[in-house]
């Protein structure tokens, strides 16, 4: 297997476990108050109804997955599945809290290999979590395939600006961003891993052709951010 994280997953397992309480508010930090931003403009590119079947992958904390609920009604069936438990406790605050516990399962599983059926789902979404899986090819496989025909694939990330401009500030804030964490009570180390695999994943072009090698069509990316982020599309 040709992995796009070397990291070892018990070792992120338990980082998550650490950052998990100041997850929601480390995102903001890191992308300087716009990540909710980002979110929005995936459920712009969406064409959701109600009624849809739905699974968000690595779900962390469940924004995705209750907007997910949201929109596809008492009628549809919502799933957010992630591997760290402590995020699940988390999402599962914020499900019970919105009176949504009827709408949503949460799961803890592994999204190498899905535990569903083929042909299962509508709309499959991740949100800021390609770049922590260990392969993320695989990952794109694994969405292909519980994709019912027609179902659409969306995903919020982390990527590379191309302008050489905005490429200078984007490393220079990099460099100091760790620092930033600390002053919010984050933990230094956690989050030059952050840093890293942000800095590192495949660029947002490299990952559409990822998405069309897994036999996913009609596939396209918006640019976040002058390319600090990307969302990117597609149908199976």
């Amino acid at each position: 297997m040709t992995r796009t994280n070397p990291h070892d997953e018990a070792d992120l397992n338990r980082m998550f476990s650490r950052i998990a309480g100041k997850y929601d508010l480390m995102n903001d930090v890191i992308s300087l108050g716009t990540q909710k931003q980002w979110k929005k403009k995936l459920f712009q590119e969406l064409d959701m109804k109600s009624g849809m079947d739905c699974l968000d992958i690595c779900c962390g904390t469940g924004d995705l997955t209750i907007e997910l609920a949201k929109r596809s009604g008492r009628t549809g069936r919502t799933i957010g599945l992630d591997f760290n438990q402590d995020m699940l406790n988390l999402a599962e605050q914020k499900v019970r809290s919105l009176d949504l516990s009827k709408d949503i399962e949460l799961i803890q599983a592994d999204a190498m290999h899905l535990p569903f059926a083929d042909d299962s789902f509508d709309v499959v979404t991740v949100g800021f979590g390609l770049r922590n899986v260990p392969d993320a090819n695989q990952v794109l496989r694994e969405i292909t395939r519980v994709l019912k025909p027609g179902g659409q694939f969306a995903t919020v990330e982390m990527s590379q600006p191309t302008s050489p401009v905005v490429k200078v500030g984007w490393k220079a804030y990099f460099k100091v961003f760790p620092r930033l964490a600390q002053v919010f009570g984050a933990n230094v180390s956690d989050y030059k891993y952050l840093k890293e695999t942000a800095e590192h994943f495949v660029s947002a072009q490299e990952l559409l052709q990822m998405m069309k090698k897994v036999g996913l069509h009609n596939c396209y990316y918006r640019k976040l951010n002058l390319g600090a982020g990307a969302l990117h599309i597609g149908r199976k």
